[in-house]
């Protein structure tokens, strides 16, 4: 199986991780920091902001099963593409929508994907999502994995992501994992 790797944000990393593993072909989604400009940063200092890390996943999957194009339909379908940094009540730069491709293929596909959503009239305001160059990923620490998984009666979980999920199965029911 040759797998690739797939690395976005489009806000906090609890949402996105708890919307890509389910989708059939993704072999592990690992959430962390992307972009930025310290090693090994620490959760408190991307919130701070001073480090310019986007929170991101770090996706590995099978081109077979899920190609890269499928995995940006859902990455636009579930999250707000149109907010420069935050989402919902996230504000930050931490939370801004950013793809980060690791080959000219995936900013070719990247770049192809983003105008036809601009296109498709599906957002009124201006598409803010920026591709850039893939340059670092560091792992969150480990009580961020799973979040969703692990607190299904958080309040976060239920207000904010519940919906995502939601969202997630009506459209894309067809590639979500059984079990």
């Amino acid at each position: 199986m040759n797998l690739e790797k797939a690395t976005l944000a489009g806000g906090c990393f609890w949402c996105t991780e708890a919307i890509f593993k389910r989708l059939k072909g993704v072999v592990s989604v690992t959430s962390g920091y992307a972009g930025g400009t310290m090693e090994n940063p620490s959760y408190e200092e991307v919130c701070s902001g001073n480090t310019r890390h986007a929170e991101a996943i770090q996706i590995e999957f099978d081109p077979k099963v899920i190609p890269y194009e499928k995995i940006l339909d859902v990455f636009w379908a579930t999250h707000d593409p149109t907010t420069l940094n935050r989402q919902g009540n996230d504000v930050g730069t931490q939370y801004r929508s950013v793809i980060f491709y690791h080959s000219a293929k995936q900013k070719q596909i990247a770049e192809e994907s983003k105008a036809k959503i601009e296109k498709s009239g599906k957002y009124k305001d201006k598409i803010v999502t920026t591709i850039e160059t893939f340059s670092n990923f560091y792992k969150a620490e480990n009580y961020h994995k799973n979040y969703y998984d692990n607190n299904p009666n958080a309040p976060y979980c239920m207000l904010v992501i519940d919906p995502k999920i939601k969202k997630l199965y009506n459209e894309f029911g067809g590639k979500i994992k059984e079990g």
